[in-house]
């Protein structure tokens, strides 16, 4: 099980490399679920939506480089990289699809919501953008995030618990 205080590790770790961002991003996946103060049981890497503008000097700031992504028959992105000298993992990526009934769609939210994260300022997308695109995902994890975030779900939310 994931500590909060990995996770804030990791969030303070990238906000450096964020800072170059110029455009928006987003945290995603099991991180902006529990951000959102569902408890989750596990959360095994940090997701972050960049702009592909952006992958130049966020990852010069890390210290990896650009490269193209690769995708599988669900999901795929423009650029992926994997960061491991942090507490967590943390996978970057931008252009992301997703395949839904044979045909690619990209995936952007179009809500951005600032949270507090240990001595770190993050954005997720609000919770009900994030639960819709969690059904589009559909896999048996999403199906528990959902649940998570759902106040009558089986792992209720608290607010104020991220």
């Amino acid at each position: 099980m994931t500590t909060r205080l990995a996770l804030e590790a990791t969030l303070a770790a990238i906000q450096p490399a964020l800072a170059a961002a110029q455009q928006r991003w987003w945290i995603l996946g099991s991180v902006a679920v529990a951000l959102h103060g569902a408890e989750l049981h596990e959360i095994r890497d940090v997701d972050v939506l960049l702009d592909p503008h952006d992958c130049p000097a966020v990852f010069a700031r890390l210290g990896i480089a650009v490269q193209s992504g690769q995708g599988d028959g669900q999901f795929r992105s423009e650029v992926f990289q994997r960061w491991d000298q942090a507490s967590l993992p943390v996978e970057m990526f931008a252009g992301f699809k997703l395949c839904e009934q044979g045909v690619w769609h990209e995936l952007l939210p179009q809500s951005r919501m600032p949270v507090q994260a240990g001595a770190v300022t993050v954005y997720i997308p609000e919770r009900d953008e994030l639960i819709a695109m969690l059904q589009r995902f559909g896999r048996p994890k999403d199906l528990l995030r959902i649940a998570a975030l759902s106040p009558s779900g089986q792992f209720p939310s608290r607010p104020g618990s991220a």
